[in-house]
C-alpha cells in the first residue's frame, strides 16, 4: 500500500534513512518509524486492543472525541485488533512535515494478520522529548 511518495533510492541517495532510529527531517520521503517511538506507539495500540481509557504520559488526542472513533472505527471493522508485532515496523512509516511528523503504524488483527487499517499519529519535538497525538484510527 502506497501512502506517500515512497522511493527507496531516493532516501539512500540523500542520505535521508534514518540510522540507528534517529529521526528524518527530510520531508517528501517516508522514513522507518524511528525506534525512540515505539514504545509508546505499542501501548496506544495495547490501550486501544483493551478498550481502556487512554491514560499515557506524553501521549494527547487531536479533538475530544478521537479516542472514541478509534475504538469505533476497530469495532466496524470487524476483527480483533491484537498489539502490534516487530513486523509491523517493516510497514509503517512516517514523514516530515515541518512543524511533526506524520506516522502511519499498520494495524494487525488475529484474524487477518496486518490489516487494513491504520492508526495516525503525529509525533511532536517538546523540550523533554517527544509528544504524540492521536490522530485517527482509519482505513486508507
Amino acid at each position: 500500500m502506497k501512502r506517500f511518495a515512497w522511493s527507496s533510492a531516493r532516501i539512500a541517495f540523500e542520505g535521508l534513512a534514518m540510522i540507528d532510529g534517529a529521526e528524518s527531517k527530510g520531508g517528501e520521503v517516508e522514513v522507518p518509524v524511528p525506534t525512540v517511538w515505539r514504545p509508546t506507539l505499542v501501548a496506544i495500540v495495547d490501550v486501544l486492543v483493551k478498550e481502556e481509557e487512554l491514560l499515557l504520559p506524553k501521549v494527547t488526542l487531536q479533538a475530544q472525541e478521537t479516542w472514541k472513533d478509534a475504538q469505533e472505527s476497530v469495532r466496524a471493522y470487524g476483527a480483533n485488533l491484537k498489539s502490534l508485532p516487530e513486523e509491523s515496523w517493516d510497514s509503517s512509516v512516517c514523514i516530515w512535515y515541518g512543524d511533526f511528523w506524520d506516522v502511519l503504524i499498520d494495524l494487525y488483527t488475529e484474524e487477518e494478520g496486518r490489516s487494513d487499517l491504520v492508526l495516525q499519529v503525529h509525533v511532536y519535538e517538546v523540550d523533554d522529548g517527544y509528544r504524540y497525538e492521536i490522530v485517527l484510527v482509519y482505513v486508507p
